[in-house]
């Protein structure tokens, strides 16, 4: 399922200056393709040029860099022009970029709601309106990588704003991976990448040094990889805290809350504490 990850190829990666997505950059370029990377931090992606380009040197892969804001649909577009120019095809797009906005309370910051939105949710959106359809008019095989998180399923109490952008961005997945395999003669799939607790630049900003239960980026890209070898839809990854087991207990309760009709987000409701603790020790 991992057809087009070869020497020659071209991907494209938003958010692509730092974290998993310079990993994944990393492993694409020691593949021998040929990777743009855009992210919205000019001085980063200088920097993380750098890095990549000492790979391409040992692997043939050059590496081009593009300033975008994802949630300007003009300025992805223009990104999208510019994959062109470097490139005859686009066989993988990684729309990666996201920040972490915290909103104080579900009726307030509106202002917040609407960046945190436009930069995690419509982001991803746009990416795939710019880029889908000339991928599907090249007629290669490619796949498109769409960054989600363990917070737009469970949707754990405190940052509101991002687990909608979050969930938003799993629905949305979710409805175009069915929309391309409903499509005749496509080679385009679609996956969505859920990282487990991983020591990014969006962490490192408030945590100095790697907890001990954080993966690198680099472990979550490999898992990325490894899943879509087998071609997975759903990439769950653990951490060195979370394992697989963990998360389908807290992805299996939250699902049941609707079923059981409990009381929303019961997990952290203290008249189920016990039956909660009871599940995960079943």
């Amino acid at each position: 399922m991992t057809d087009w990850l070869k020497a020659g190829n071209n991907a494209v990666v938003t958010g692509g200056a730092s974290g998993i997505g310079l990993a994944a950059a990393t492993r694409f370029i020691e593949h021998g393709m040929n990777v743009l990377i855009a992210d919205l931090d000019e001085e980063a992606l200088t920097h993380a040029a750098g890095k990549l380009n000492e790979a391409g040197k040992a692997n043939a892969g050059a590496i081009h860099t593009f300033v975008c804001d994802v949630a300007d649909f003009v300025q992805v577009e223009a990104l999208k022009e510019a994959a062109w120019q470097h490139f005859d095809a686009v066989h993988c797009l990684m729309n990666n970029a996201g920040a972490g906005l915290r909103t104080p309370s579900p009726w307030e910051d509106l202002a917040g709601w609407k960046k945190q939105l436009d930069i995690n949710l419509w982001g991803i959106v746009h990416g795939c309106h710019a880029f889908i359809p000339a991928m599907l008019e090249g007629n290669q095989p490619g796949a498109v990588i769409n960054t989600g998180s363990k917070q737009g399923i469970t949707n754990p109490p405190g940052n509101y704003a991002y687990n909608l952008s979050k969930a938003g961005v799993r629905n949305y997945t979710e409805s175009l991976a069915h929309a391309l395999r409903s499509t005749d003669n496509c080679r385009l799939t679609a996956h969505l990448l859920v990282p487990g607790f991983t020591y990014s630049a969006m962490i490192s900003k408030f945590v100095p040094e790697k907890p001990p239960g954080a993966w690198t980026s680099e472990q979550t890209v490999d898992y990325l990889l490894e899943s879509l070898s087998r071609g997975d839809f759903y990439i769950l990854c653990p951490d060195n805290d979370t394992p697989r087991a963990l998360d389908e207990k807290r992805i299996q309760w939250h699902t049941d809350d609707l079923l059981e009709n409990r009381s929303a987000l019961s997990r952290w409701d203290p008249k189920y504490a016990d039956a909660y603790q009871n599940f995960l020790e079943e």
